[in-house]
């Protein structure tokens, strides 16, 4: 398996220190650096308190973790950060974009998302053609339905 080193500058020395936990998940837990109060209906970047410098042909994704929801109540606005290698500064704090759906409180190391890295996309060439050639599927959601 291949390895990549991320250079991390920690904003706060309140927060634990980032772990990949191997054999659990190829995913790495990114939490709260601040406590965050909410109210329903309300939208806040909440601060990961960290700044990667990610190497060059790779991007990180960020995901709400699967219980996040449930937990918090809040939704991440746009569903999936991609955070490339030019985002390395000493102050590009990665953040969550989140709205409440009810009142709700974050708490400092609370784990609230995750992140991925994987290399870019290669450059793409389109071929249009008339068909396909494969066998329709039954459209999106059909799987499983007959």
């Amino acid at each position: 398996m291949e390895q990549q080193i991320l250079k991390i500058k920690y904003h706060t020395d309140n927060m634990q220190k980032l772990d990949y936990i191997a054999g659990k998940s190829d995913w790495i837990d990114l939490r709260s650096a601040e406590d965050v109060t909410l109210k329903q209906g309300e939208f806040y970047l909440i601060s990961l308190g960290v700044s990667i410098q990610l190497p060059q042909g790779y991007e990180a994704v960020i995901v709400p973790r699967s219980s996040t929801f449930h937990n918090f109540g809040i939704i991440q606005t746009n569903h999936m950060g991609v955070i490339d290698e030019t985002y390395c500064g000493d102050n590009d704090v990665w953040r969550m974009p989140a709205l409440a759906v009810r009142d709700t409180q974050i708490r400092v190391n609370d784990r609230i998302c995750q992140f991925r890295i994987q290399k870019h996309q290669p450059q793409i060439l389109f071929e249009e053609v008339q068909q396909l050639g494969n066998p329709d599927r039954g459209g999106i959601g059909s799987t499983g339905k007959f």
